[in-house]
């Protein structure tokens, strides 16, 4: 499968010129991201690596990422979001990743106008298309969208894949991305950052984006080592978890307290989404 899907990026590619263009990947570490980087790479494009990160961000999947690009061989530029991270998220009530993504995204266009980049590539799958969504307002092949409000072409070659589909691929590349185990917002892998467990209408502080990474690595720990998926809400702390049997809450529970948190009913979330 992952042949056939190297042709079909190949043959799209010289259909639309890519080949004279220079690409830049917006590279999370994840396995969508991490799928589109090789592919891309595979099909003999001029791509590099884009990874933005903040002092919330987990360095255990950053440190991945680098040595994935090593291995394939791509120039990887990383890039601090803190502070603009900071102005665009305190004051404003969450979910903070609506704030993250605009700064990330007006971060990219202008890395690659300023660099010599003349494609922006994501790995956003089928599932990720919401209605309304910028990318998803261009004309004609939704794969390359070249949206004026941006100023720059998206290249998604991923777009039609599912995302069982991209898990498959994904398996059959060798992708196996560092994970921390988070509880994540779909049954599907879908870590990256603990700031989106700040809750939701929550006004958001610099002191609540500090909790919500202090506690989340902590109980990353257990989760990983209990292969079980965990996550805390903050500041309710509101404990999540996918398949976590009682022993496991009650480690969680007081990793929780020490926090400032209630040694209460957690709630283990069953595969509903």
């Amino acid at each position: 499968m992952i042949e056939r899907v190297i042709r079909d990026v190949r043959e799209f590619s010289r259909k639309n010129g890519l080949y004279e263009k220079r690409i830049l990947v917006l590279f999370s570490g994840g396995k969508d991201s991490s799928l589109a980087l090789y592919l891309l790479k595979e099909a003999g494009l001029d791509v590099s690596a884009l990874t933005f990160f903040h002092r919330w961000s987990w360095r255990e999947t950053l440190n991945w990422a680098m040595g994935f690009t090593k291995k394939l061989g791509i120039e990887h530029y990383l890039v601090d979001v803190t502070d603009g991270l900071l102005r665009e998220a305190t004051g404003r009530k969450g979910p903070i990743c609506i704030n993250c993504k605009k700064v990330m995204l007006w971060n990219a266009k202008w890395f690659a106008l300023n660099n010599g980049f003349e494609v922006l590539a994501k790995g956003d799958n089928a599932n990720d298309k919401i209605i309304g969504a910028l990318l998803d307002q261009c004309k004609g092949d939704i794969r390359l969208c070249d949206i004026p409000k941006i100023g720059i072409p998206f290249f998604r070659p991923l777009i039609r894949y599912t995302a069982e589909e991209v898990e498959k691929l994904a398996e059959e590349a060798g992708i196996r991305p560092y994970r921390m185990y988070e509880h994540a917002r779909r049954r599907q892998w879908r870590e990256g950052c603990p700031l989106q467990y700040i809750d939701r209408e929550e006004v958001v502080t610099e002191e609540l984006m500090d909790l919500a990474f202090r506690v989340n690595y902590e109980v990353s720990k257990i989760a990983r080592a209990r292969k079980v998926r965990v996550s805390v809400r903050v500041p309710s702390f509101e404990v999540m978890c996918w398949d976590c049997d009682g022993e496991t809450l009650g480690e969680v529970r007081r990793v929780v307290s020490r926090f400032g948190g209630k040694e209460g009913e957690a709630s283990a979330r069953k595969a509903e989404e």
